[in-house]
């Protein structure tokens, strides 16, 4: 079945428009506590959110509809989209719930789950919390409301989390580090965490007033950091987005590492450690060169449809630990349930003090292949799966490139587009092919 409401990573969209709106969310909170009481007489769930203005207003639409279906509510005001997922499954709560539209812009918001594991949930859950949003509510009496309650520690809990991912017998001291956590939910703790670990800190983008979440800082928009790391003499700068799920990493150069690199990082450093490392997985749009260099060193590389959820999915399938993507979504499960922006800076920090060898160092080889990534606006019911000029020009393109290149063609989720993306060794061997192909779509 089709899900309405749930996109790839939960409910998302701009506020004040369906369903991003505060009727729906009560609705919503209700559907969402008539789904747990059916395994659950006394269920409870933690609410987190980012740093958006709508926030509030969110937060208090989904409590009072957890409340009036029976389901207890514990608040933890602004904390990052995995520090949730951590207190969900440390606090052995029945859900996890975040308030964030990670790194959109202030004017959207949305809401994640994770299970009691501190997992993702399903597509079958999903599907059921939508049946119930179409059935009539089912409102319990006043004995038997939800009650909710704040809990006052949540930060303090998850800054000892994420410092516990990084080595016991390592340490940052010695290094300057610029923390950006893009005016969201990780501004009071990205700067501690790093903090208490020894290194020097200096912050930005950790002053948010409710409409400048992701506006020019954090891992979206990486100049500021890029910036301030030279500025201010530091040797590496950390960037988060709205939710600090996602990271962006400088170094002393000014130069960005995207996910990629960053995966290629921690898995050379496992394997530095004697760890056998069977396999990674990153998506359709990771590098090539990250995907042959990790085959060089004999570990196996999956490719999973773009987005942290499949790359989950497959991880979990395959029984490995690894995975990311370029966006720098990075997972690591013998850490972390799920993707974390400062856990994954730690462990790519903690490759840099056990070696002793900066990144630019350890990526010596792992030479990027320029992508040339063009959108093409499709006609109304237009069929290019079945065009045979488009066919035939990607097989003459294929034929070229050999195992020096790639072609990527998939249509956008969200709007009439498709996206045409060419890899190769050389970037004018890559725009020249890549607009072939645009030229067969277009024909």
């Amino acid at each position: 079945m089709a899900r309405k409401y749930f996109g790839t990573d939960g409910i998302r969209g701009t506020v004040g428009q369906d369903p991003i709106t505060p009727d729906f969310m009560l609705r919503l909170g209700h559907a969402v506590g008539r789904v747990l009481r059916k395994t659950d007489e006394r269920p409870t769930v933690l609410i987190g959110k980012d740093t958006r203005i709508s926030g509030y207003m969110i937060e208090s639409a989904l409590e009072a509809g957890f409340a009036s279906a029976g389901v207890n509510v514990l608040l933890t005001g602004p904390l990052p989209t995995p520090g949730v997922a951590y207190l969900t499954r440390a606090l052995r709560l029945d859900l996890g719930v975040v308030i964030s539209a990670s790194h959109n812009p202030f004017a959207d918001n949305g809401i994640k789950f994770f299970s009691a594991k501190g997992e993702k949930l399903p597509d079958a859950w999903e599907l059921a919390v939508e049946a119930s949003l179409e059935e009539a509510p089912q409102w319990v009496d006043s004995a038997n409301l939800g009650r909710a309650k704040r809990l006052e520690d949540a930060r303090g809990r998850y800054i000892e989390f994420c410092k516990n991912s990084f080595g016991s017998d390592l340490t940052l001291k010695g290094l300057k580090i610029v923390v950006d956590a893009a005016h969201g939910a990780a501004y009071h703790v990205a700067p501690d965490v790093f903090h208490e670990l020894g290194a020097e800190v200096i912050s930005i983008g950790c002053k948010p007033d409710g409409f400048n979440i992701n506006a020019g800082f954090g891992a979206t928009a990486p100049g500021a950091l890029v910036e301030a790391v030279k500025a201010n003499g530091a040797h590496y700068g950390v960037a988060l987005d709205g939710d600090a799920d996602r990271l962006q990493l400088v170094d002393a150069n000014g130069r960005l590492y995207n996910g990629d690199e960053l995966l290629y990082v921690m898995v050379a450093d496992r394997l530095a450690q004697g760890l056998r490392v069977p396999g990674a997985v990153g998506t359709l749009m990771t590098n090539m060169a990250v995907e042959l260099a990790l085959r060089s060193r004999d570990v196996e590389f999956v490719r999973a449809k773009v987005g942290d959820r499949y790359v989950l999915e497959e991880l979990a399938a395959r029984g490995w630990q690894l995975g990311g993507e370029g966006s720098g979504h990075l997972l690591a499960l013998d850490k972390h349930t799920t993707g974390d922006g400062i856990v994954s800076a730690l462990l790519v920090l903690q490759a840099v003090c056990r070696s002793g060898r900066g990144l630019a160092e350890q990526l010596q080889g792992v030479d990027l292949f320029p992508q040339t990534l063009i959108n093409v606006r499709l006609a109304a019911g237009q069929d290019w799966k079945s065009s045979t000029r488009l066919a035939d020009e990607q097989a003459a393109v294929m034929a070229e490139l050999g195992n020096k290149g790639r072609i990527l063609i998939r249509a956008s989720g969200t709007e009439p587009l498709l996206r045409v993306m060419v890899e190769a060794s050389d970037a004018t061997i890559a725009q020249r092919c890549a607009q072939r192909l645009v030229d067969a779509v277009s024909s």
